[in-house]
C-alpha cells in the first residue's frame, strides 16, 4: 500500500517535484500521509478513484493498470482502516491512510 502510493506520488509529479510522507500516531490509530505537487485528479474522477482498472483521463501516456488505488483501498480496509484523497487539478495530491493499531 505504501510502496504504491509513492510510487504514484513520484509517477505523477514533474521532475524536480516534492514528494512527502507524514507519519502520524495517536493512542488507538495512526495515520500516513503521501502528498505530491503532481498533475491532480480531475474532480469527476474522484468517485471513480478506488473502482479496479479505472485510470484518470489526464494521465497521459504515463503508464499504469488502474489496479494500485483499488489494491492499496482494499488493504487498508482489511486492516480495519480506511483511505482517502484531497487533489487539486494542476497542483497536487494527497492520500491520506488511517490504521487502528490494533484490528477490530
Amino acid at each position: 500500500m505504501l510502496n504504491n502510493l509513492l510510487s504514484n506520488a513520484v509517477k505523477y509529479s514533474p521532475a524536480g517535484g516534492t514528494v512527502s510522507l507524514e507519519l502520524h500516531g495517536e493512542l488507538d490509530r495512526f495515520s500516513l500521509g503521501i502528498s505530491d505537487q503532481g498533475i491532480g485528479i480531475p474532480p469527476q474522477t474522484l468517485p471513480h478513484l478506488f473502482t479496479p482498472f479505472y485510470r484518470a483521463a489526464n494521465v497521459g501516456q504515463i503508464p499504469g493498470t488502474g489496479l494500485g488505488l483499488a489494491i492499496a483501498k482494499q488493504c487498508a480496509e482489511l486492516q480495519g482502516g480506511n483511505i482517502s484523497v484531497d487533489s487539486t487539478l494542476g497542483h497536487g495530491t494527497t492520500f491520506t491512510v488511517v490504521l487502528p493499531r490494533k484490528k477490530q
